[in-house]
């Protein structure tokens, strides 16, 4: 396989159409120059040493010289080899919830970009194992499958809004069947799930679903989100800032609902965590995680790319020696032939 190691280098070679502009320019210059000195009829006879060609030739070698270098400056690679690579690891979905009581700013900033940033630092933390990313509210979606492709599920959960939830809610019993639904088959034993929610307006089968998820092989953690006392959900009223309100017009005042998160983990065998311990949460779970057994699985990669620049770079260094060396003036064992005609 070949490719170039730094493609956007060869951008460079633009610069080659505009040098030979601005010679085509200065060479139309010179001719102005000369026809004022003389007749160019007799610009053979008052110089006869002068080559009619060395500047083009010399061009020439100054732009074979400068692609070499842009190619060199890209680095052509060859040779990669397909490698095939045994790895253990467990499955881990991290499902966040998006439900708009998760704007509660009862810690700061507010719950969702707290849980957002705990999850992006889970993920760096989880580094080898395989991770996957659900966001839920009034339902649950896969926002992206397992992977060891850590930077995008960073991205992916920095990106994660409540917009994205066209209803609202907090279906969490859903969450746990679109990450059974999401593990490969075969695997029983495995594999664990990470809750990041406050818990609010739970449906009554997440416990359920929890403990049949467990006797399926799937480990179940919770990190609460939120406070006891609780805050309120910051808003839009007619293009002006105000709370969320009930039916009857009354500010709603969202708390974390810990009992059930709590439960929650303990029908799936798992533990409880709330956020604001910070790094103990995650190495707890880490060290919950490590007890799971690793599965072995495949993976391919191409890797051992070859670099071929100093190939290129020592054919530039040629070029532009050999037209540093070529004079203006005619060819003494070339005189009287004219190749060109």
């Amino acid at each position: 396989m070949f490719r170039y190691e730094h493609f956007e280098n060869l951008l460079t070679l633009g610069v080659i159409p505009i040098i030979i502009a601005a010679f085509l320019w200065m060479w139309y210059a010179r001719k102005r120059a000369m026809a004022r000195f003389a007749d160019l009829s007799l610009m053979g006879q008052l110089a006869p040493q002068t080559s009619k060609y060395k500047h083009l030739i010399k061009l020439v070698i100054i732009l074979l010289g400068l692609i070499a270098l842009v190619i060199g400056y890209a680095n052509p690679q060859w040779g990669a080899k397909r490698e095939k690579a045994k790895r253990k690891s467990v499955d881990v979905f991290i499902a966040l919830d998006i439900s708009e009581s998760m704007l509660a700013t009862d810690i700061s900033p507010n719950r969702l970009e707290r849980a957002k940033r705990f999850a992006q630092q889970l993920v760096e933390e989880l580094k080898g194992e395989r991770i996957g990313n659900i966001i839920f509210a009034g339902n649950a979606y896969l926002q992206m499958p397992l992977t060891t492709d850590y930077a995008a599920a960073q991205l992916f959960l920095r990106s994660s809004n409540t917009n994205m939830a066209p209803t609202q809610g907090t279906a969490i019993s859903e969450a746990i069947d679109l990450a059974e639904q999401s593990f490969a088959q075969n695997n029983k034993q495995h594999k664990a799930l990470i809750i990041i929610s406050d818990g609010e307006n739970h449906d009554d089968e997440a416990i359920t679903r929890a403990r049949e998820a467990y006797e399926n092989g799937l480990m179940i953690f919770t990190v609460g989100v939120g406070t006891q006392q609780g805050g309120l959900i910051p808003t839009q009223a007619q293009g002006f800032p105000d709370y969320k309100k009930d039916k009857d017009g009354k500010t709603i005042r969202t708390t974390i609902n810990e009992q059930m998160l709590s439960d929650l983990a303990s029908a799936g065998a798992g533990a409880y965590f709330n956020i604001s311990d910070g790094d103990q949460v995650i190495t707890a779970i880490q060290s919950g995680i490590e007890k799971i057994e690793k599965q072995e699985f495949e993976t391919r990669s191409f890797t051992k790319y070859a670099s071929y620049f100093q190939w290129f770079i020592g054919l530039a260094l040629f070029f532009i020696l050999s037209e540093f060396f070529i004079s203006y003036r005619k060819n003494k064992y070339l005189k009287g032939k004219d190749f060109f005609n």
